[in-house]
């Protein structure tokens, strides 16, 4: 084996170990610490269920608005201020939450900490090791996406601790230290020497005619569907989560454990996929993954006052959710067009920004003190068996993919 070489792969490792532990805290500390915050901010603050569910869903929408933009600063070489940049808002953010008094305030923090995580979190980590690493960029991602699927099952006990150990406000306080003292150095260090791109570049075009005709076939469309209903779907569960199995009268240790365990699931099923796909039909595992969805809805909408169902739902929420996320990002390629591939999912990405924003909201806005969640979880039922039909229906429209 070359020396050289083999030192190159353990720099690469080395780069994506450092890079995943941001991934761990960024998402860890915002997106599933909310959770928990939810109750204590709206006892304080006085906001209804809707109300704070509000928040998430800005702070999603302000994420999903920046990500062309700094995908095209990461482009030019802008990674390092980037992201460093992003986690020094993420921590003022953090700090400032602690201080809020004001519905006002809250969302004001929230659509923050949406920028600042549209500058820090998968995106722009995922454009960055494909820069990067041109060559084996694949494995980096799984890599990241291994670390971060365990954010859930670091931080909802740690933050929970916290919030239990200090209250809500200095809770707050450690989190943004984490961001100030660990996530805004590593990036400032780790993210050093970016190249800006020196070979030729083509020339600035509209959509080809082509493209255009894809975005109007049934199977781009159904592709799309499919997409932005998964995307919604699991995106509206975990905010609601703690609250959810708390009204379902669970104990608080069981509380705490479920929604901790689905990090690890998620973990479980990419491992599962990446080990074992090449031992069974793609179009079939494309079929059977999503299902896992509204399967774990029925065992949820049955968990109540029965921790073992809930935790059989744990089980297929949490490997689905990891798995889906293949089959999201190869069904343009595999059922509609390979060339234009970039150019198509890009497409999506304002309509799965609106999803993922608006299904939080959604799904507080049902919640009710008589019924709690159920009627949510029957649309999110409903949602996600349309989303398997829209898939299956895109397989039998397939193109010829080219």
């Amino acid at each position: 084996m070359n020396p050289s070489s083999s030192v190159a792969r353990e720099l690469d490792q080395q780069f994506v170990a450092w890079l995943s532990l941001g991934q761990l805290i960024t998402w860890g500390s915002v997106f599933y610490t909310f959770a928990l915050l939810m109750e204590p901010v709206e006892r304080e603050l006085g906001l209804t269920r809707a109300q704070s569910s509000l928040a998430f869903s800005m702070s999603l929408l302000a994420e999903g608005a920046l990500g062309y933009w700094v995908g095209r600063w990461i482009d030019r070489g802008h990674e390092r201020v980037v992201m460093t940049s992003g986690s020094l808002l993420v921590a003022a953010c953090l700090l400032l939450h602690s201080m809020v008094d004001s519905a006002a305030g809250f969302y004001m923090v929230w659509i923050g900490l949406g920028v600042g995580t549209a500058f820090t979190s998968y995106s722009p980590a995922f454009a960055v090791v494909t820069r990067r690493f041109p060559d084996h960029f694949r494995r980096a991602i799984i890599t990241l996406t291994f670390l971060g699927g365990l954010a859930s099952t670091v931080f909802i006990p740690l933050s929970a601790w916290l919030i239990e150990s200090l209250g809500w406000r200095h809770a707050l306080w450690v989190l943004a230290g984490m961001h100030l003292l660990i996530c805004a150095p590593l990036h400032a260090v780790q993210l050093r020497g970016a190249r800006v791109h020196t070979g030729p570049r083509p020339a600035p075009s509209v959509v080809s005619s082509s493209a255009t005709r894809l975005m109007r076939s049934p199977p781009f469309l159904l592709v799309g569907l499919f997409v932005v209903l998964m995307m919604g779907v699991t995106t509206a569960l975990p905010p609601h989560m703690v609250s959810l199995l708390r009204g379902q009268g669970m104990a608080e240790s069981w509380v705490i454990a479920i929604p901790a365990t689905i990090g690890l699931m998620q973990v479980l099923g990419r491992l599962v996929l990446y080990f074992f796909e090449h031992h069974f039909d793609i179009h079939l595992a494309n079929r059977i993954i999503p299902m896992m969805f509204p399967i774990s809805m029925v065992l949820l909408l049955t968990s109540a006052n029965h921790p073992w169902v809930a935790l059989i739902f744990v089980l297929l929420f949490g490997m689905s959710n990891g798995m889906v996320t293949i089959v999201k990002g190869t069904a343009i390629a595999q059922y509609v067009n390979r060339e234009h591939v970039a150019t198509l999912n890009g497409a999506l990405g304002f309509p799965v920004a609106v999803a993922r924003s608006l299904a939080p909201l959604l799904l507080g806005l049902m919640w009710t003190a008589q019924a709690g969640y159920t009627y949510g979880l029957w649309l999110l039922l409903g949602l996600s068996l349309l989303a398997v039909a829209a898939l299956m229906l895109a397989q039998r429209k397939a193109l010829p993919v080219g």
